[in-house]
């Protein structure tokens, strides 16, 4: 991580991305969703006043997507620092294109990086097991244009991929898409450190302690609920062209003074 001597400081922060940005799954007691990029706005809003925050993430929303309709409106604010996640809703489809991808990608950094003073890009975190297995290559080939485009144009590039902590598969949801509480909170540090401020959280990185593995009825059990709840209603959308995102607005669509969600 890079740390400055003398922290910066930023006034505002707008989030681009799917669901990973939106918050899925660190949901709050009124059935919203909290995540890694609120609570960054959380701490650098207690660093400056006034500080201001967009959240123009949607769950579900392809590359292409994010182009079409989040690149230029996060553009036009012209915020101190973009976050940028995308192309891994795309790296999981049956069929993927990776060559638009990255393409589209481009598209996105090249619009962004002269609209703020830091572009800030990821390589996303990736839960073991099998679906991780399948689609690791097509996501190391994102993250590999992830870090091309990083030199090209200054941005920053988060490793979550590589954080051993995050492949724990304590730390993702029971959909086995999404990152838990826990898991957010430990993306937001790593963002939050990436930027130059002080670590809160020096071993984020580091994996939480080991606990015995549950017992075959309980993974079997597990493994059905998840198949019922998750996986297919997420093969039916695929199957229609439908998304989970479909109709939904970004979060926090304007750029505004930052106010703590409950």
């Amino acid at each position: 991580m890079q740390t400055n001597p003398t922290p910066p400081t930023h006034t505002s922060l707008v989030a681009v991305g799917d669901s990973f940005t939106e918050g899925m799954s660190d949901l709050l007691p009124d059935g919203s969703y909290r995540g890694w990029a609120d609570l960054l706005a959380t701490r650098m809003a207690a660093r400056t006043s006034g500080f201001r925050y967009a959240n123009l993430a949607v769950r579900g929303k392809l590359i292409r997507q994010i182009v079409d309709e989040q690149v230029e409106v996060a553009a036009a604010m012209r915020p101190d620092v973009i976050t940028l996640v995308g192309g891994l809703n795309d790296t999981l489809r049956p069929k993927c294109d990776m060559v638009r991808v990255r393409d589209l990608l481009t598209e996105a950094v090249e619009r962004l990086a002269p609209s703020c003073e830091q572009l800030v890009l990821m390589r996303s975190p990736g839960r073991q097991g099998p679906v991780l297995e399948r689609f690791r290559p097509r996501m190391e080939e994102l993250f590999a244009c992830v870090d091309e485009l990083a030199g090209k144009h200054g941005a920053l590039v988060v490793d979550l991929y590589g954080a051993p902590s995050l492949s724990d598969p304590r730390l993702w949801d029971v959909d086995r898409l999404h990152l838990t509480s826990e898991g957010h909170r430990r993306v937001a540090e790593a963002v939050w450190q990436t930027l130059g401020y002080p670590p809160e959280d020096p071993d984020w990185r580091v994996p939480i302690p080991a606990t015995l593995p549950p017992g075959w009825m309980t993974r079997r059990v597990a493994d059905a609920r998840f198949a019922r709840q998750h996986l297919l209603p997420w093969i039916g959308r695929r199957l229609t062209g439908r998304s989970s995102g479909d109709g939904r607005p970004a979060k926090r669509p304007e750029l505004l003074p930052y106010e703590e969600l409950a």
